[in-house]
Parts: C-alpha cells; sequence; structure tokens
C-alpha cells in the first residue's frame, strides 16, 4: 500500500515557509520605518538644539533670557549627546557638554574627558554630527549624538521576534511531526489488524470445510455442498484482495446504484446476524435507481464499515440499523442511522482519525478507512449529522450523482 501524501506536505511546508518569511521581511520592515522615523525626530531635536545655540551666539540676541528655551530643549533629550568646540574638544560640565553619557561618577575629571572623546568617535560612526554656526558662517561647535534606547530596542526587537518565532516553529514542526508519524503507526497497525480481521473469517471457514471434506470424501453430495461453500469463501477472499490493492491507487469508477451495492452488504449481513447473539434489524428506504460513479469493491466496505460500526454501539436486543437513499439536486444523500449508544459530544470531532476507538478492541481504522474512501477516491464527504447519548446516531454520506448508465 502506498500513502500519496508527501506532495501535501511538501507543499504545506514550503508554504508555512512562505508565509514565515512575508511575516519575518514585514516585520522588519516595520520596526525599522519605526526606528528611522524616531531617528529623524531625534534629529530634529538636536537640530533644535543646535538652533538654539546658535540663536544664543547672534550678538543681536545674546542677552535674550533662553533658559526657558534650553531648559525645555535639553529636557527632551533622552539620547546619548556630546557638545564640542570648533576644534572638537569636550567640555566635561554635565547638561552642557554631555548628557545621557554613562560613566563611573568617581573618575577623574582627565579621565571623564578621554572618556568623552572616545565617545565622540564612536557617535561620529552612529550620526552625522550637526554644525553650530555663528551668523557669518563659522563652525562655533558641533553636536554628536547617538540613539535612544528605545531605538536600540527596536532595532534587535524583529531578530529577537524572528528567533522566538524560529524556535516556536521548530517545537510546532516537531509535535506535527510526532503526531504524524504516531497516526503513520496507527494506520499501519489497524491495517494489519484489519487485514488479519478481514482473512480471518474466510481462511477459518476454509479450514473447516476442509476438515469436512476429508471426513466426507466418499459422500459426493456433500462434498458438492462443502464445493459451493468453498467457493463463496474464495470469492469473499477474492473480494477481499481486491480491496486492499485498490488503497493507495487510483480506483476504477463506474456509474452504479448506491442501493442497490449497500443492499448486497446488507443481505450479507442479515444472513449472520443470529450467529451474532443480537437481534437487529437491517433496513433499506429511498430510491433504488439513483446512480453515482463507484468503485463496488471499496463502497461496499465503506457499508460494512458503518454496519459494524452500528452493531458495536447497539448494546440492548432490540437493534435497528436504517439506510435512507435519496438525491437532492446533483447530490445523492445517504443517511445510515442505529438506535445504539450514541456518540459523546467529544469524541465526535476525533471517530474519523486514525487509531481513534471508544471500544475496548477495536484499533480505530474502520471510520478513517471510510473517510479516505469516501472523500479521495469518491469526492464526497462523510460527516455525523446527528447523535445523542443512549438515543443513536445518524451517518451521512454525500456522493456526486451520475446520470450516466452503464
Amino acid at each position: 500500500m502506498k500513502y500519496s501524501s508527501g506532495p501535501k506536505s511538501l507543499n504545506l511546508k514550503l508554504t508555512l515557509l512562505v508565509i514565515g518569511a512575508v511575516i519575518a521581511f514585514a516585520t522588519v520592515y516595520y520596526t525599522q520605518s519605526l526606528v528611522a522615523k524616531l531617528q529623524q525626530r531625534e534629529k530634529e531635536i538636536v537640530q533644535l538644539y543646535a538652533n538654539g545655540l546658535e540663536f544664543a551666539a547672534d550678538p543681536e540676541t545674546s542677552n535674550s533670557d533662553l533658559s526657558f528655551i534650553f531648559n525645555n530643549i535639553i529636557s527632551r533629550i533622552d539620547f546619548p549627546i556630546i557638545l564640542t568646540d570648533n576644534k572638537e574638544q569636550v567640555s566635561d560640565k554635565v547638561g552642557v557638554g554631555y548628557k545621557n553619557i554613562a560613566h563611573n561618577p568617581k573618575i577623574t575629571a582627565e579621565q571623564l574627558k578621554a572618556l568623552l572623546q572616545s565617545k565622540v568617535k564612536e557617535l561620529a560612526s552612529t550620526h552625522q554630527p550637526i554644525d553650530v554656526r555663528t551668523p557669518d558662517g563659522k563652525i562655533l561647535s558641533r553636536i554628536y549624538f547617538g540613539d535612544s534606547e528605545i531605538i536600540q530596542r527596536l532595532r534587535y526587537y524583529p531578530y529577537l521576534q524572528i528567533i522566538f518565532a524560529i524556535l516556536f516553529i521548530a517545537i510546532a514542526y516537531s509535535s506535527f511531526s510526532y503526531i504524524k508519524r504516531s497516526e503513520q503507526s496507527n494506520i499501519w497497525v489497524g491495517m494489519s489488524k484489519e487485514t488479519a480481521h478481514q482473512l480471518g473469517t474466510p481462511i477459518s471457514s476454509l479450514m473447516g470445510w476442509n476438515e469436512i471434506l476429508k471426513m466426507n470424501y466418499n459422500n459426493p453430495d456433500k462434498v458438492l455442498d462443502t464445493s459451493e461453500e468453498i467457493e463463496s469463501d474464495l470469492s469473499r477472499l477474492n473480494k477481499i484482495t481486491k480491496r486492499f490493492s485498490k488503497i493507495g491507487s487510483k480506483p476504477e469508477l463506474k456509474s452504479e446504484s448506491p442501493f442497490v451495492v449497500i443492499e448486497r452488504v446488507v443481505n450479507y449481513f442479515q444472513r449472520r446476524l443470529p450467529h451474532l447473539g443480537k437481534s437487529v434489524v437491517i433496513t433499506m428506504s429511498g430510491e433504488k435507481e439513483v446512480k453515482a460513479n463507484l468503485n463496488s469493491e471499496l463502497f461496499e466496505w465503506v457499508a460494512e464499515n458503518l454496519i459494524k460500526n452500528a452493531l458495536d454501539a447497539i448494546e440492548h436486543k432490540d437493534g435497528k440499523i436504517h439506510f435512507l437513499i435519496q438525491k437532492s439536486k446533483s447530490k445523492i444523500e445517504i443517511e445510515i442511522s442505529d438506535n445504539g449508544k450514541g456518540i459523546e459530544s467529544g469524541n465526535r470531532k476525533d471517530i474519523f482519525r486514525p487509531g481513534f476507538s471508544t471500544k475496548k478492541r477495536g484499533w480505530g481504522l474502520g471510520l478513517s478507512l471510510s473517510k479516505r474512501i469516501i472523500e479521495d477516491y469518491h469526492r464526497g464527504k462523510i460527516f455525523v449529522k446527528s447523535s445523542a447519548v443512549n438515543s443513536g446516531t445518524t451517518f451521512k454520506i454525500l456522493l456526486p450523482a451520475s446520470e450516466k448508465i452503464t
């Protein structure tokens, strides 16, 4: 058997990768745009500060009261700033020569000046200094400035976000891969058990018929009867082989009546219900002439799984299973109802998941396999229409109708 989920999985991974790259690019672009705007704002503050100094250097305005202007401008500065003279010599007077420069308060004046001089070179590599000029255009002083703490944080924020996103995706991907491997393991285990279960009954019968033949080899009538039963079991084995051979490959679809196909399965179970020790009645109603493109071997398997599921759900002696087949516009609607124990609301989303089962001896593959057959091979839908605890469940299958008659 072959499961063709590789290309879909690869497409999903590529899609997630592209989406992740777009999100990362958008995050970096948006954050860097904010950084650029904040840097421009801080540059405008420095420029305003420089204009204030130029205003103060003008002899015509030197007697003006500029304390209010300078106090308001300087109070808004929350980033490193150093004021030098025209020879780029730094004043060690805090609030005038520099602001927001971290240093040890116990260092000497000479050490502070050396620190400020080295800081000037560092700030010059960050931003172009702004010149303070006299009215005749001569450079009076220069203002060196750096980025505020908020800009520095914003600058590194997108990269931290990307790192956390990568870690999250890695963890999510690992979890997804583990769940997928677990599901695949459940599928293989379930298919192995399903194979053993499907083959077990006819093989056991053949072994029994073989013993009967040995005991009655000289009784022609008994041999003839036994031969017919052997032929029936061999036909069943052939049908099982065809079913399993079609899983994983594209099955051939023919225009057939779902009513007729389901009726064959119902008749098969009707003959075996007395051996189950349950009083269960399986009935059918609806439109026998409506047709859909079906693979009869696989569709019979779906009907068998749904009947088995219903039989397992019926724990009383007055069991009822009913199939209703009818056409609605371009769809064929098939409802399978039982009066069993129902499905708890918390389990409805999991019943089609491989490996999920509420039965003690179940391996949780029947409904999962049925969903694959209906949706992947017949382009239909299968779902729980309604269910109530201790009242029963109704499954619904939707198939595209076919008007072709073969």
